[in-house]
């Protein structure tokens, strides 16, 4: 029998082995929600963030428990990354109003000339400085990001309660969706259902990426606004 000491370093060499098998899935979920943030976060950060999470995971996972440890840990490496997000505390350093008008400007702009507005364009209609713009839409974004995310995870529960919950929210965006213009439906079927990049979706529906990434924000106000968020 080994000693101690040698059992536990091989336990945690072991547990070391088994998280480093999920680095990809930890670098691909990064990767999806840094397509939805602006280009300040990094998504290397992101990464290392949901890696230290998935190693203290893999030192507290018990298989008899759970059959899979990418099941036992997937909601919580993405609690982390969404922790993270958090405490950058952008809305701390843009007012409220400010975002809401930003938004406001940003979707008027969007249906109108199909595509988002620039930093300076905004700062001249808002009549604000540049830097509290520049501001003030990082907040935005991870602001619209963060509420959905966790929404999604908290209706990932099997109790029957959240399973109603589910039920409701799906309802409520089957209905948001059945108002969207076929292009819409298929960015938001591309982008959530098979889960494209949004440079792929860009070749096959021969749009900018950032035309896809504001149809996305859009309908996420619109869910949101539809679920009372």
């Amino acid at each position: 029998m080994k000693p101690k000491n040698h059992y536990d370093q091989y336990l945690r060499d072991t547990q070391d082995e088994l998280a480093l098998q999920y680095i990809p899935a930890v670098r691909a979920m990064a990767f999806k929600l840094k397509e939805r943030l602006p280009s300040s976060i990094d998504m290397n950060d992101l990464v290392s963030i949901g890696t230290e999470e998935l190693i203290k995971l893999s030192r507290r996972y018990d298989s008899a428990k759970n059959d899979s440890f990418w099941g036992y840990a997937r909601k919580r490496v993405n609690g982390s990354m969404l922790d993270y997000l958090r405490s950058l505390d952008v809305l701390s350093r843009a007012s409220r109003r400010l975002v809401k008008a930003i938004d406001y400007e940003v979707s008027k702009y969007f249906n109108t000339h199909e595509e988002e507005p620039s930093n300076e364009y905004l700062a001249k209609v808002l009549n604000e400085d540049l830097e509290k713009i520049k501001q003030a839409r990082i907040a935005a974004d991870i602001y619209t990001v963060i509420p959905i995310d966790e929404q999604y995870n908290a209706l990932e529960d099997g109790d029957i309660l959240k399973e109603c919950e589910h039920a409701e929210v799906l309802a409520s965006v089957k209905k948001i969706l059945s108002t969207l213009s076929q292009r819409e439906q298929l960015v938001i079927q591309l982008y959530y259902l098979e889960e494209l990049s949004l440079s792929e979706i860009s070749e096959i529906l021969d749009i900018t990426e950032s035309r896809i990434s504001q149809i996305s924000k859009e309908v996420i106000k619109k869910i949101r606004k539809s679920l009372g968020a």
